[in-house]
This record gives structure tokens, C-alpha cells and sequence, in this order.
């Protein structure tokens, strides 16, 4: 009985040793769980940083947008009144040309220029 014995003896330490084994691998397996819980919970922190960031960067373009639509129209109202500006001018020097050679060709004016 002895060898029975003794073979159940060398069974028993090997399942313990499978054992000793698998909790090792699970402890293991524990602290590769937590640390990769922990670079998950650090990745969301900085994700909701940078959508943060991002709803801001969004926001704050948004507004420099509409500013440059504003400025754009504004902009080219004042382009066309001053084209206006300009065509008006360039119709009142045309007019001032035309009247003052009327103005020379008349009598009166041709005897008090000479």
C-alpha cells in the first residue's frame, strides 16, 4: 500500500502545484486588469479633457467665423458705397468739365478773359 500511497502522495503535491500555479496566473491576470483599468480610466480623463478642449477650440471658431462673415459684409457694403463715392465723383468732374468749357466759349466770358 505504500506505493498506492505514494503515488497519490506525488499526484496530490502535483495538483498543488497546478494550483499554486493557476492562483499565481490569476493574481497575475489581477494586476495586468487593474493597471490596464487604470490606463483606461486615465485615457477617458484625457479624452473628456480634450473633448472639452475641443468644444471650446469649436466654440471660439464659431464666433471668429460669424465675426469674419460681419466684417465681410461690412466690408464690401463700404466697397460699394465707395464705388458709388466714385462714380458720382467721376460724373460731377465730367459735369464741372463740361460747364466750365461752355463758360469759355461764351461772349462775356471771352471778352473779360482777354
Amino acid at each position: 500500500m505504500t506505493q498506492p500511497g505514494a503515488i497519490l502522495q506525488g499526484y496530490n503535491n502535483e495538483l498543488v502545484k497546478y494550483i499554486e500555479d493557476l492562483c499565481m496566473q490569476k493574481e497575475e491576470l489581477n494586476k495586468q486588469i487593474q493597471q490596464a483599468e487604470e490606463e483606461k480610466n486615465k485615457l477617458q480623463h484625457e479624452i473628456q479633457v480634450l473633448n472639452e478642449q475641443l468644444e471650446h477650440v469649436c466654440e471660439n471658431l464659431d464666433q471668429k467665423i460669424a465675426l469674419r462673415n460681419d466684417l465681410s459684409k461690412i466690408l464690401n457694403e463700404a466697397e460699394t458705397a465707395y464705388m458709388k463715392i466714385l462714380d458720382s465723383s467721376r460724373t460731377l468732374l465730367n459735369v464741372l468739365k463740361k460747364e466750365v468749357g461752355d463758360l469759355k466759349h461764351t461772349p462775356e466770358l471771352k471778352s473779360n478773359v482777354t
